[in-house]
């Protein structure tokens, strides 16, 4: 069973047509990029299969619930994560991450915290403010905060937004070893394409709510014939003729 299958998945806002009837799926311990530039429909797509917007066609099923019918099921298993919204202002990170593991029921949760913090460099943050960090210090905090309760399938947004490389590359290593001994499923909308040829195994590309072209970087590169990500999106993004038969 696919821990993600989205099927003819549309959102509809008056005449504005945000996602236009897309399909994918996810294996377990897969990670899935989804990438397009501003518009494209890639948080719109997030925010569907979260329930905080409802579809206005098709169906998401995660870990094979129904998310019209049976979405607390399956969010309870899930977490999401984006240095673009804050976490309240005036508690501390640690007072954060324990909110939101009651939230969750994370039963040991002063050792969860330790361990995140541990993991992701956060020990002389925890008595912080969550309003005093710098944008670093805060997505390095939205991913602990999503990690918090040992998901199954997780969303992120610009997971390495704001972090230096050598923060960047150690939190994509930590991601990698929790999805690889986990068996997490991650959905990655990124604009960082070194961060998706190494992370990702299958990667959508989305253009006007559409999925215009799909496959793994590899396929995507072949396809293209281009050296990396980043020429491939410019390719679609620009509406470049693909020079070599898909």
């Amino acid at each position: 069973m696919d821990a993600i299958a989205v099927t003819n998945l549309t959102k509809r806002y008056d005449k504005v047509l945000a996602v236009d009837a897309i399909t994918f799926s996810a294996p377990p311990g897969a990670t899935i990029g989804l990438l397009g530039g501003n518009g494209a429909g890639k948080t719109t797509t997030i925010a569907m299969m979260l329930g905080l917007l409802l579809p206005t066609a098709g169906e998401i099923r995660i870990l094979g619930h129904d998310m019209a019918r049976d979405r607390f099921a399956a969010l309870a298993r899930m977490n999401f994560s984006s240095p673009y919204i804050a976490l309240p202002s005036r508690l501390t990170v640690a007072e954060n991450l324990r909110v939101y593991g009651h939230l969750y029921n994370v039963h040991g949760i002063d050792r969860r915290i330790a361990e995140l913090a541990d993991e992701l460099d956060l020990e002389d943050l925890l008595d912080r403010p969550a309003g005093q960090l710098s944008a670093g210090q805060k997505t390095r905090v939205a991913l602990a905060k999503a990690l918090i309760n040992k998901p199954d399938v997780l969303l992120l947004d610009e997971p390495t937004a704001s972090l230096d490389p050598d923060t960047g590359d150690r939190v994509r290593t930590w991601l990698e070893r929790y999805r690889d001994q986990s068996g997490c499923t991650i959905l990655l909308a990124s604009h960082n394409m070194a961060e998706v040829e190494r992370m990702c195994s299958h990667v959508l590309m989305m253009k006007q709510g559409r999925i215009v072209d799909r496959g793994s970087p590899r396929e995507l590169l072949e396809r293209y014939a281009r050296e990396d990500m980043e020429d491939v999106f410019l390719d679609i993004a620009r509406n470049r003729q693909n020079p070599v038969p898909a």
